[in-house]
């Protein structure tokens, strides 16, 4: 069951519009009576997927992102399609990506990306038997394609050289599942 919200809205208004995302802007009654402002980042519902090939590897981007001037290794992902669903926009950000297909497809779960600032929603999925093909990359997406072996990536993610928040949950909530994945793998290529 959900709590009640301890903050009344008095007013919304949209202060700033990009193709991207919204600034919102609300006047707020705060729990002591008070007034106060609060500004949220109105964002698409998005995806995340953790690629793993039939042999053990999960592909890795490497991507520049302007916001931070960095260069960071994330999985793929993207924002919710129109009138799409969230593993219909998943398969579609892999092909558009790293040029991906998958054999199957699991759901892992969502969960709020910033909730500080941000309302986004995001999708998580796992999608084995990936092979690779021709990406589809916008203007703004300048990205490496690395598949990587599941331990290799794994220590990345741990040792905090995956700096993509996201990307580091998604890949360990389903370490288990790479484990295993990185096991049947590994006896395929010892017969």
């Amino acid at each position: 069951m959900k709590r009640p919200s301890p903050f009344q809205t008095i007013s919304s208004r949209i202060s700033w519009r990009s193709p991207w995302y919204d600034i919102r802007s609300d006047e707020i009654l705060l729990p002591n009576g008070q007034r106060g402002e609060y500004h949220v980042v109105q964002h698409p519902t998005a995806v995340w997927i953790v690629p793993v090939t039939d042999a053990g590897e999960i592909v890795l981007i490497h991507t520049y992102r302007y916001t931070v001037d960095d260069w960071c290794w994330e999985i793929p992902a993207g924002s919710l399609h129109a009138n799409a669903t969230p593993l219909a926009t998943a398969q579609t950000e892999l092909s558009e990506e790293i040029g991906g297909v998958a054999r199957a497809w699991e759901y892992l779960g969502h969960f709020y990306t910033a909730n500080g600032i941000c309302n986004e929603i995001g999708h998580y999925f796992l999608a084995t038997g990936v092979s690779l093909g021709e990406t589809a990359h916008e203007p703004t997406e300048v990205i490496e394609i690395h598949p990587t072996p599941i331990p290799a990536a794994l220590r990345m993610a741990e040792q905090g050289v995956i700096s993509d928040a996201p990307s580091v949950m998604a890949l360990l909530l389903c370490r288990p599942k790479l484990w295993q994945l990185h096991q049947d793998a590994a006896n395929l290529q010892g017969h």
